[in-house]
């Protein structure tokens, strides 16, 4: 299997990108194409001075042109057509790779990969899907910032898409909620409660609204929401659990006893601080394009760039794409009639 990733997209620079495709390859054998200003990359690449049956794994494309995060992404994509994400979901739509990961521009991404590939048969609106940490098992939320204007006939097909991609994850019949101010049915704006009929008639597993709160107990597999929702709580996610690990961070500086008790705990800190870190659930999918495409944070790392390689490959495997437009088909009719 091939993967393109976009070598000039994100905060830290190819060299971080580069290393993450080499752990990417060494864990899982795959060959991975490096889109980018290939002078530039490949002397990134003799930095490293990695072994060379690693290297042979990679392989360099080149794209004259970068979008910056700044830029506007119809635009951005219509005047750099020789911009490297547009170059790599255009090695996608040859057949010369199978999935697309990007830590640059998200609009631009997802702007790309409707120009290259189109969409799904049956999708009207491709979104962002994103993997939340909980109690239990991770939660899936859709959609994340893509959409944030939506008609219920969105949320229903989130709810499809969101559902189909947790078999990547091994989740079967996974449980099914929509974002409400209240559990009881009724509760919720009129984008809610239209949707809420329609699930219903679904053959998905819904169990109904879903509260903020409810968002990390672990009780349902994943939760639709508009892309404005949606891109709130993952900004408040990311937010919060910055500012649990500096408040205890202060408070142990406070008091030797404090101190102690962290030597003592230090394992279990170290597992609590993996299980909140969003660099362990690789990017956030691309649902409704006709392909695999990942989006990773700006400020990913090398761990966030192998584990976001990854989950394509499981994309790939889990035949995602296809599970959705069998999905969309077995339940369009039910949402045509709503």
């Amino acid at each position: 299997m091939r993967i393109a990733l976009d070598a000039m997209g994100g905060d830290y620079g190819p060299e971080e990108l580069i290393t993450g495709a080499i752990l990417a390859v060494k864990q899982a054998g795959i060959e991975i194409t490096l889109v980018g200003d290939t002078d530039f990359l490949r002397t990134h690449i003799d930095n490293l001075k990695e072994d060379s049956r690693v290297v042979s794994s990679l392989s360099l494309v080149h794209a004259s042109e970068v979008i910056g995060m700044d830029e506007y992404p119809v635009d951005a994509i219509r005047r750099k057509k020789n911009s490297s994400i547009m170059v790599a979901f255009e090695l996608q739509k040859q057949g010369e790779v199978e999935g697309v990961v990007s830590a640059g521009n998200s609009g631009a991404t997802l702007a790309a990969a409707l120009r290259k590939l189109g969409r799904v048969k049956h999708v009207v609106r491709p979104g962002i899907a994103s993997m939340f940490p909980t109690l239990k098992r991770p939660v899936v939320i859709m959609d994340i910032g893509a959409n944030v204007d939506c008609r219920p006939l969105h949320l229903f097909q989130f709810a499809v898409m969101a559902s189909a991609f947790s078999s990547v994850y091994d989740i079967e019949h996974p449980r099914v909620g929509i974002l409400s101010i209240g559990e009881e049915t009724g509760k919720g704006n009129s984008l809610v409660k239209v949707t809420y009929e329609m699930l219903q008639k679904s053959s998905l597993n819904f169990i109904g609204n879903v509260e903020g709160r409810d968002v990390y107990k672990g009780d349902v597999d994943v939760i639709v929401c508009d892309g404005f929702v949606g891109n709130n709580i993952l900004k408040v996610s990311e937010g919060l659990a910055e500012a649990i690990m500096q408040m205890l961070a202060s408070e142990i500086k406070k008091s030797l006893l404090a101190k102690l008790g962290y030597f003592l705990a230090k394992p279990a800190f170290k597992r609590f601080k993996k299980r909140v870190d969003y660099t362990e659930y690789g990017g956030a999918p691309l649902l409704g394009i006709n392909g695999t495409g990942i989006v990773c944070h700006g400020k990913s790392n090398a761990q966030a760039i192998k584990n976001a390689i990854l989950e394509a490959v499981k994309m790939v495997e889990n035949n995602v794409k296809d599970k959705i437009s069998n999905d969309l088909e077995k339940n369009q009719f039910r949402a045509v009639e709503t």
